[in-house]
């Protein structure tokens, strides 16, 4: 914890009430703020959960000066899994949404990302500075070669993103030995207006700050994009080369402790 904010503590989860303290804050983002549901949020102990939870890594930051009671604490949260325990337990949570197969048969180490938020009042501050250092601090001396998983746009209405899904896809798209597809029963085309009639100004100010973060270490895209309307949201498929992140940013995002 050496190099973050004094308020801040940044750990995995390791028992039931940190648990709880993660699934409390994605409730607080994904179902009170973005109107999501599903067969496990539970709505009495305002809890948004799944299947998956058991069986991941959950990384946390902590805020205690925030309250008196440790269910409101966390902050911050991203759920991990790597892709040997992914063969341990029967898939990825992505797969429900994109065909994996080519991320698969690459070779590489890989790593999924998923369920990440930030607590409204921490957004564009240094909460997501230091949740992406102490990832990265994980991923690199992990020895991961590829991060991947969905990432969302609020809203299922695809004209209303028209602009930025077509932004990523025309300058952002995977190269083909990365680029998973949307699973075709469910492929939402990205493709809906020409590359030279987009704003990209315009379109980049509709893009959340967590894919633009992503995009700026050299993140791409899947193809195609998948609506969740049980979470309210325009889901696309992004994808980390590890190879591409320069020593300049490998180097900043190093210097955090995780407990």
């Amino acid at each position: 914890m050496s190099e973050l904010d004094h308020k801040f503590e940044l750990r995995f989860a390791t028992c039931a009430q940190d648990m709880r303290a993660a699934q409390r804050l994605r409730y607080r983002v994904f179902v009170e703020e973005l109107g999501s549901d599903g067969a496990m949020v539970d709505h009495k102990a305002q809890l948004e959960a799944d299947e998956f939870d058991p069986v991941y890594d959950h990384l946390m930051l902590i805020d205690k000066s925030r309250s008196d009671d440790p269910l409101e604490q966390c902050v911050g949260v991203y759920r991990l899994l790597t892709g040997e325990k992914a063969v341990e337990i029967g898939g990825f949570y992505t797969e429900s949404e994109y065909d994996l197969s080519v991320l698969k048969a690459s070779g590489k180490r890989l790593l999924e990302l998923g369920r990440s938020c930030v607590a409204p009042e921490y957004r564009g501050g240094t909460a997501l500075y230091h949740m992406w250092a102490g990832l990265a601090k994980y991923v690199f001396e992990g020895g991961f070669d590829v991060l991947f998983g969905v990432a969302s746009f609020h809203g299922t209405d695809m004209s209303k993103l028209a602009e930025p899904l077509s932004l990523l896809h025309h300058r952002h798209l995977a190269p083909e030995t990365l680029r998973v597809r949307a699973v075709e029963d469910v492929f939402q085309n990205m493709d809906l207006i020409p590359e030279d009639q987009i704003d990209r100004r315009s379109a980049m100010l509709q893009v959340p700050a967590l894919i633009k973060a992503y995009l700026r270490l050299g993140g791409t895209v899947g193809e195609g994009a998948f609506v969740d309307h049980a979470f309210n949201t325009i889901d696309v498929c992004l994808i980390l080369d590890i190879a591409q992140v320069s020593p300049r940013q490998k180097e900043m995002y190093t210097r955090e402790r995780i407990r």
